[in-house]
């Protein structure tokens, strides 16, 4: 009885108003019905399955209730008991189904109407008829609506299928019967696609409509499909929406809609139209519907395709040029209202277009991995809002949780604007300001394809995505903020790698203060001569200058040799202007080459050539130097001559004016390559000599008087413009300078700039009594990094040469006010200070450059060897003699320091890694050199232990370059862009990898993962934050990101840490692991002290090769695995022959000394 007084009420003639609106469906469509409900003052009831319970539809809703217990994600949905349950207990008089799910399912309006529940939607009758694809064709042929030929509904004799498939004609279309969104759709090319196809394509409709049924459709190639929105009423009447464009598809789901379509003329429209309400005429439909058309691009023809018995995902174009609610306009059908109650349109004449709109879908699809859609949590979201914008959303908001069962649409954005040209616009701008983070998207495909010239000409058909391969072609979005945070929370919860262990900033240390400029615009400088006279002319300048002239070493040797090469571009580049407004009167700053360019990439991760555009930007009026290691570069072996000539080429290109060209063995004909491109480049050449052994001592006459002005001959003959002396370990003595200096001058005539280090204590009287011997430049460090391993005291050169003949004329107190800024700086990077407290006359032993010293050193820490430094220091020199007694500078002294930490690492002797009958394992550099890879020291190496390391290999003394093959550069410009994910490779990216391939791929990977950290403050990127800390970070010129850390959580099951920041005042959550919680595993087995059979680890470090296996036959000498620590490479090879009984390690194993590698039987 209850149940029939329901009915009564419900029936359209009534005029029922409903109370209460259950919304069978979920997401993005059920806020949207529940919208339209709120404004019409009715209350909404949202159901939920159990995976979708934080979905955001549920708590939009006034109710919403579980269904499904114990069923599928999607199950759940399409439980019609279990739908109308709660309707019933909850009181709701009417069911409204959204689109998808159970929209379609005549099934489901019949559960309702025998419930007494109204069904916001058209008749079962009616979606019996036209909601099956098969029957509606037959209501279309009777109503005479053309149709494009087809079969019936496919039964399961796949020959009658065959047969009923040639009859049509290929190519052909899998429908299905009974739902829409591409689902069940399959194109069929021929009849051996045809069986999979059918097959497929019946699984899909049934897990995606309840019901598997389709038909085969003759497909046209070149087609638009065309939809026309129909409402209808109990009433009798019906009307049109007009049409909509939803021709830009992929794989038949809908990506872009328009309406009206752009391309119709009114004749068009007003035939698709009509033909849309013939059809639904003919069958009295009631509610909302759409028609869908093909359009065939050759003849301008319509073909009916099927009716849609529900509201579209699209509808919302239609409704933005009609002004028609379509959701609020099926509620007032469903209640009995007539078109003209249920629109405020009293006829079809009263509704007209107003304008342009399109529609497209914001989904968590990756266009990049084949449109797979993108599960998890989303970290960040920033919508688009403005004039013309419409957002229709789900689950998309900062924490929201994307699952893997559901449809992967975050928003619908709607565009409108008076012409279609506007509306493309105002959607490109729209997609551009959304900010979606922690899930992939696909706005930029779109707006690849809102910008492609056959989308904006109309040319477009529904192949036009499959068939447009360029619409894949765009930049993946950098990320730069989420990338930041991620590396602030790493190094927060884990700490850094490079500080681990080290002594920390004081917690007082003061922050650094750039000094005020003292000029609007910097005074012109040595860069100004260079730009409009050439080299030889700065060469002549100088030539003709009394005052001594000072190159300050801070940006480059200076922070090498005091804090191993650590300084990062940042504090360098805040400061720079302050060079050029307060010492335009300096020669050069040296601030880029050597060792600065690898530990930039490897350990500082930020890109050397970005540091030198920012620094020759900042200083235009002050020349820039760098170190050149001839045909080494800036790597540490030999280079084909076209890499050297390349990389010199865009060094100048990119900012260096001065080129200290130099050979770590004094072979002048291994530095002619580097330096015909240096003058060929039209900048600076100093051709440098490396001073070694001590000049005056009658036992090392190896390195005579006579033996440096020959070379300064030598080099001022192959074109040098400056002759550089470089007495990288300061061994030069006063007394020894003013010999050498005057020699020099009086013999080979050119300017000399004279480069030492402090390390003895006695460099300042070096350079004093150098000047006192006439040389044009010296070089000095910024007084807060002089002194130790660095370089003389800038200041102190200034204050001691000031009311004399060789006054530098640079004001002093600008000089002071910098070092006070460099004085803070250096208080930042406490972890990596040498720990020398006091000149070392041990320098005179060790020979070791002062910017090798706190390399070596922090290579011996890492090892375990900083306790035995001094025997480090000793074994340096025997090597030294043992090798020749060699010019000791970068690679040389690399080779001669990989050499002594070996030794002492292994326990080894002079005398023993001398024995021929010892089996000594020589680290890569020194075979390298003794092969001759780094060319010839004065007299070449001692034939012993040439032999010894080349096992009676004989040596190459030619030079290495004139061996090596030409490098093809475009060839390899290519494979490192394949390497990058097809990234376009610039010309400074390209000499990056052609010195360090490894290092800079390790580079791109860390910077793909972290983004820009070089923008940071320092203290934050090696210690991270603390909660309450607030810092700034510039990612591009007026673009700063503010940055708050709230909380750190603690350690989860999984290992993984919860970071709470604020970023730029908005909440932001870091996962993180916690590395040691994820790395706790089983210690490795150590070799046991004494077993021939065990080879163990000489040094912690990294697996870098395995050249054995399991079983495999060796031989004395035999390669097994290769170790790699900080920048050495140590081989391990057989001592003895033997059969591999086990391999424990893997290449990038971490190993510590002593772990257990091979076992050998």
């Amino acid at each position: 009885m209850q149940a029939d007084i329901k009915a009564l009420q419900n029936s359209p003639s009534r005029g029922y108003n409903f109370q209460k609106i259950l919304i069978a469906n979920r997401g993005e469509i059920a806020i949207r019905v529940m919208r339209a409900a709120n404004e019409m003052g009715k209350k909404t009831v949202a159901i939920y399955a159990e995976e979708d319970k934080l979905s955001l539809h549920r708590f939009k809703a006034d109710e919403a209730y579980k269904v499904g217990e114990g069923l599928g994600p999607v199950a759940a949905y399409l439980s019609i008991s279990e739908i109308i349950r709660v309707a019933k207990e909850c009181g709701a008089d009417a069911i409204h189904p959204g689109y998808g799910l159970l929209s379609e399912n005549p099934g489901f309006v019949d559960a309702c109407v025998a419930s007494g529940i109204t069904f916001i939607g058209p008749k079962a009758e009616t979606m019996r008829a036209l909601g099956d694809k098969a029957s509606a064709r037959r209501v279309a042929i009777e109503a005479g609506v053309p149709v494009i030929p087809a079969t019936e509904v496919l039964g399961d004799d796949f020959d009658a299928i065959t047969k009923e498939a040639a009859e049509i004609g290929y190519p052909l279309m899998l429908k299905a019967s009974w739902g829409g969104g591409g689902r069940g759709m399959r194109p069929i090319n021929g009849p051996d696609e045809l069986k999979e196809n059918v097959l497929e394509g019946r699984r899909e409709a049934e897990a995606a409509f309840g019901n598997g049924e389709g038909y085969l459709e003759k497909m046209i190639t070149r087609a638009r499909h065309v939809e026309v929105q129909i409402l209808g009423d109990s009433h009798g009447n019906i009307y049109h929406l007009f049409e909509r464009d939803c021709s830009v598809q992929r794989r038949n789901q809908k990506v872009v809609e328009r309406a009206p379509a752009p391309y119709l003329s009114e004749e068009q429209r007003a035939e698709i139209c009509e033909l849309g309400k013939k059809i639904c005429q003919y069958v009295n439909y009631e509610c909302a519907g759409t028609v869908e058309f093909l359009m065939d691009m050759e003849t301008g023809k319509f073909y009916f395709i099927e009716v849609n018995p529900r509201v579209q995902v699209e509808h919302t174009v239609t409704e933005e040029v009609t002004g028609i609610d379509i959701v609020q306009a099926q509620i007032l059908i469903a209640e009995g209202k007539t078109l003209a109650e249920a629109t405020g349109a009293a006829s079809q004449a009263d509704i007209s277009l107003h304008g342009h709109a399109l529609q497209t879908r914001v989904t968590t699809e990756d266009p990049t991995n084949n449109f797979i859609p993108d599960y998890g949590r989303i970290t960040a979201y920033r919508s688009a809002t403005g004039m013309g914008i419409r957002l229709d959303g789900g689950t998309a908001y900062a924490g929201g949780v994307i699952t893997r069962y559901y449809d992967s649409l975050l928003t619908k954005v709607t565009a409108w604007a008076p012409t279609p040209e506007k509306a493309i616009s105002r959607m490109d701008r729209a997609l551009r300001e959304f900010r979606i983070r922690g899930v992939s998207t696909n706005i930029d495909f779109v707006i690849n394809l809102l910008k492609h010239p056959t989308f904006l000409s109309n040319e477009y058909t529904t192949k036009f995505i499959d068939t447009t391969p360029d619409l894949f072609n765009f930049k993946a979005r950098r990320d730069r903020a989420t990338k930041i945070l991620t590396y602030i929370a790493d190094i927060t919860v884990n700490g850094h790698p490079e500080t681990a262990g080290r002594p920390k900033p004081s917690a007082e240390a003061r922050l650094p203060r750039v000094p005020d400029l003292r000029t609007d615009a910097p005074l012109p400088g040595t860069r100004q001569l260079l730009d409009e006279k050439g080299p030889q002319a700065v060469a002549d300048w100088l030539a003709g200058q009394k005052q001594l002239l000072l190159t300050d070493t801070t940006m480059r040797d200076g922070h090498q040799s005091l804090l191993a090469t650590r300084m990062r571009s940042i504090d360098m580049i805040k400061v720079a202007p302050a060079y050029a407004a307060n010492l335009p009167q300096l020669f050069s700053v040296e601030c880029w080459g050597g060792a600065t360019f690898d530990v930039a990439y490897r350990f500082l991760q930020e890109c050397p050539w970005q540091r030198l555009r920012d620094l020759r930007a900042a200083m235009p009026n002050v020349l820039t130097q760098m170190l050149l290691r001839a045909s080494n570069g800036v790597g540490y072996t030999n280079y084909p001559d076209n890499v050297v000539q390349e990389f010199v080429r865009q060094a100048a290109d990119t900012g260096v004016d001065v080129f200290r060209v130099f050979d770590s063995l004094n072979w002048v004909e291994n530095m002619r390559v580097a330096m015909d491109a240096v003058i060929g480049a039209n900048k600076v050449c100093e051709g440098t000599i490396c001073y070694t052994g001590d000049l005056f001592d009658p036992e090392r006459s190896k390195y005579d008087l006579n033996y440096y002005v020959a070379m300064g001959k030598e080099l001022r003959e192959a074109g040098a413009h400056l002759l550089g002396l470089k007495d990288m370990a300061g061994l030069l003595k006063p007394a020894q300078a003013r010999v050498l200096i005057k020699a020099l001058k009086e013999e080979v005539g050119l300017p000399i700039h004279f480069h030492t280090h402090d390390t003895s204590g006695v460099s300042a009287a070096t350079v004093l009594a150098a000047a006192d011997a006439g040389v044009d430049v010296v070089d000095a460090a910024m007084d807060a990094f002089s002194g130790g391993t660095s370089q003389p005291c800038l200041g102190s050169i200034v204050e001691a040469t000031k009311h004399t003949d060789r006054d530098t004329g640079i004001d002093v107190g600008a000089v002071r006010e910098i070092s006070n800024y460099w004085e803070a700086v250096r208080h930042q990077y406490a972890a990596f200070e040498t720990g020398l407290e006091a000149p070392a006359s041990e320098v005179y032993l060790h020979e070791m450059p002062g910017g090798q010293f706190t390399n070596l050193k922090a290579q011996a820490r890492s090892m375990g060897l900083e306790e035995r430094w001094h025997e480090v220091a000793q074994a340096y020199a025997d090597v030294n003699m043992m090798f020749g007694d060699i010019v000791k500078v970068t690679p040389s002294s690399k080779v001669v320091g990989d050499m002594a930490l070996m030794m002492v690492s292994q326990n080894l002797t002079r005398s023993e890694v001398e024995d021929p009958q010892r089996e000594v394992s020589f680290p890569d550099s020194v075979i390298d050199m003794m092969k001759g890879n780094l060319g010839q020291p004065p007299g070449g190496f001692p034939d012993g232990i040439v032999a010894k390391v080349l096992k009676g290999q004989a040596p190459d003394t030619s030079r290495p370059g004139a061996h090596l093959a030409p490098v093809d550069l475009e060839a390899t410009r290519a494979e490192l862009s394949a390497k990058l994910d097809g990234l376009d490779v610039d010309d400074e990216d390209l000499n990056g990898y052609l010195m360090y391939p490894k290092v800079f791929l390790d580079y791109m990977g860390r910077h793909r993962d972290y983004g820009p950290v070089r923008t940071l403050p320092t203290p934050v990127f090696f210690y991270g934050m603390e909660p309450g800390d607030e810092i700034s970070a510039e990612i591009d010129p007026g673009k700063k990101l503010e940055i708050r850390l709230q909380a750190v959580g603690e350690t989860d099951e999984a290992g993984d840490v919860k970071v709470f920041f604020e970023l730029n005042g908005q909440p932001r959550t870091v996962r993180v692991p916690n590395r040691m919680v994820k790395s706790a595993t089983a210690p490795r087995p150590k070799a046991q002290t004494g077993n021939a059979d065990h080879i163990g680890a000489p040094m912690p470090g990294v697996v870098a090769s395995v050249a054995v296996q399991v079983g495999q036959q060796v031989h004395k000498g035999d390669l097994l695995l290769a170790i790699e620590a900080m920048k050495m490479e140590t081989g391990l090879s057989a001592d003895r022959d033997a059969t591999v009984k086990v391999v424990h390690v893997t290449p990038g194993s971490q190993i510590d000394a002593k772990d257990l590698l091979i076992e050998l039987e």
